[in-house]
Order: structure tokens, then sequence, then C-alpha cells
């Protein structure tokens, strides 16, 4: 995963408008394009009656002026205006899911409901993939499409990222959030690491997010969300409780790259070290050097990603390993996939 430097100015805050949970802010969203939704119709109307008075100046104005619209809800003059939601997919029923690991949280909102449209496929996540004329279609045509965001996903910048309605998890504050670090597992100032859905209280937060989305182009499956949202947050907490060690002290590991943070306070971890900083980056001599010298431990724990990473073992024996995939891309279920990851590196380590 390559370095963003994280904005927090880009961050849309809404501290001074609920503090009652994590997802509050991304909830919000729904209710603001709602909002833009409802706006857009009654004004339609009045920039109509105008029109028809011989107003074409005026309407000029307001046409401009609600491309843009300031919703309620984002009075703050900080907060970035929001497009509109066209008219055309104001009746459409469909949401499009970005990546993988976002979509595995939303099969488990669907459930006995109709399924989300997966854009990009198991294991595009990061920079990687991109999308077809059908996709490009569907985005077009979906009521939301819920994406990550550009530090995370900048092959979608130009295509989500510019469809009116997009929806970027990473520009609510409405998450754990940490930084990425560096080779010796030190926060890299301005950073965010992205792999946020990792954390189980991220993963029920944003299944709470997609639960009012999927109500919102949906009302009449909005008791089944509800049950589903309800269901995955006791499943999560089931499944942290069954992976979660007891010990005085966080429990050192390494990793090829820094890509696992978000899970380490579940299973009591603490990174040691990083062969790279980036694994399209080959690890250098000198890192070898440090990871041998500083070892915590006789033998450790290096997570990998992918079997040609297993050629750096042999200079830093004795040392365990585990190939995991943090965007669960061989996952067939979200809280399975998770508990999977989990469970593996608790036995290498």
């Amino acid at each position: 995963m390559s370095i963003v430097k994280h904005n927090p100015s880009n961050i849309m805050s809404f501290k001074r408008l609920f503090s009652g949970g994590i997802a509050a802010s991304i909830l919000m969203m729904a209710a603001a394009l709602a909002s833009a939704e409802d706006h857009h119709h009654k004004q339609a109307h009045h920039d109509h009656a105008h029109h028809n008075q011989g107003s074409h100046a005026h309407d000029g104005h307001h046409a401009h002026h609600y491309t843009q619209t300031q919703t309620q809800g984002y009075a703050d003059k900080s907060q970035p205006r929001m497009t509109v939601i066209p008219e055309h997919i104001r009746s459409k029923t469909e949401i499009a899911i970005s990546n993988y690991p976002l979509f595995l949280l939303s099969e488990a909102v669907t459930k006995r409901a109709p399924s989300g449209k997966l854009l990009l496929q198991p294991g595009d996540v990061g920079h990687h993939g991109s999308l077809s004329p059908s996709d490009m279609k569907t985005v077009k045509d979906s009521r939301y499409v819920v994406w990550f965001g550009s530090q995370l996903e900048s092959n979608l910048a130009n295509s989500v990222g510019k469809s009116p309605n997009n929806i970027s998890l990473f520009k609510f504050n409405a998450f754990n959030r940490l930084p990425l670090r560096d080779v010796k597992g030190e926060a890299i100032e301005g950073t965010l690491d992205p792999h946020l859905w990792l954390d189980p209280d991220n993963a029920k937060a944003i299944t709470r997010a997609l639960g009012s989305l999927y109500s919102r182009a949906n009302p009449q499956y909005k008791a089944v969300y509800a049950a589903n949202v309800q269901k995955f947050a006791k499943q999560m907490d089931e499944a942290v409780a069954q992976v979660q060690v007891n010990s005085q002290t966080s429990r050192p590991y390494w990793a090829y790259h820094d890509a696992f943070g978000y899970i380490e306070s579940a299973l009591n971890l603490k990174l040691a070290g990083a062969l790279t900083i980036d694994h399209h980056l080959p690890p250098k001599a000198s890192q070898f050097h440090w990871l041998n010298k500083t070892r915590p431990q006789p033998t450790m724990c290096m997570v990998l990603q992918s079997d040609s990473n297993k050629g750096a073992l042999p200079k830093l024996k004795p040392v365990n390993s585990t190939i995991q995939q943090e965007d669960m891309s061989d996952a067939k279920d979200f809280i399975s996939g998770w508990t999977a990851l989990a469970k593996d590196i608790n036995n290498c380590i």
C-alpha cells in the first residue's frame, strides 16, 4: 500500500451535530441525500412556476444554485456542498458497492433481501482494478454508490468519485482511524491506514450505515435490514471473544507491510516492524538487519501477503509465517473471513 497523506480538513466533522455513536455521521449522509432529493423536487416545481411567468433569468439562477445544494444538516459552512442526485435515479432501488470487503459487509445487511452490486472483483482493492462499461452503467443507474475513497481506491476517483450519487466513507469522521506506520512500526504523521474494516467496531458501524442507505432505497425491507445489522453486531462481538488472547503484554509480530493495524487491539498485538513500507517495493538489506537486531523474542511471526513473499523468510530465522489477505478476498462472508484471519495470526504467533 503506497503512502497517501491524510488531510484532516477534508473530513466531514459532525461531532457538533451528533455524539451518539460511531456511525452517526454516515447515517447523516443518507438523510442529507434524501433531503437533497426532496429539496430538489420541491425546487423543480418552484422553478417551473417561475418559468411559466416568464422569469427565465431567475430560473437560470436557481438551476445553477441547486446543481450544488447545501442541504439541511449541512448548514455548517465548513461542510462541502453536496451534489443533488439526478432525477432519473431518485426512484432507483439498487446500491452499488465498490470493493470486496465492503461488499461482504453489505451482504451481511441484505440477507433475505436483494443484494448490492459489486463493482470491483475480489482482490481488486487498493488502487487495483478498473470499471467496465457495464460497471459504469451500474454506477450511473444506482441510487447510491458506496466506496471508501481515493486514499484506498484511487482507480475509482475519476469514475465513482465524480458521480453525484457516491458516498465516500473516508470523508466522515465516523470511524476509529489509525495512521500508516514505517518499517520500524512508528506512526507516519498525516497519513491514514485505509484498512479500517478490520476493526470490529468499524465493521459494525459500516453495517449500520449501509442498513440506513438500503432502508432509504428499499423501505419495504427496513425491518429485515435492521434485524440483519443487529445480528451482525452480535456475531462480530462473538467472533472477537472467540479469538481474544489473555496476555499481560501486547504480543509482537512482523508484517511484510503494515496492513493489519486495525485488528491488533482485538488480538492484543503490537507491530515490531515490517519488511517494506509498500508491498510493491522489495525489502532492503538494511531492513533485514534491523529486524534481526531488534527482534523482541527468539521466534517471530511474519504476516505475509503471498507465497512470493516467502523468499524473505530464510533471512529472518527462526520465524513462523502466515499468508493473509487484508481484503479477505477468499472469504465467503465477513464474519468467517475475519475470524479465520484472526485465528491464523494467533496460531502463527
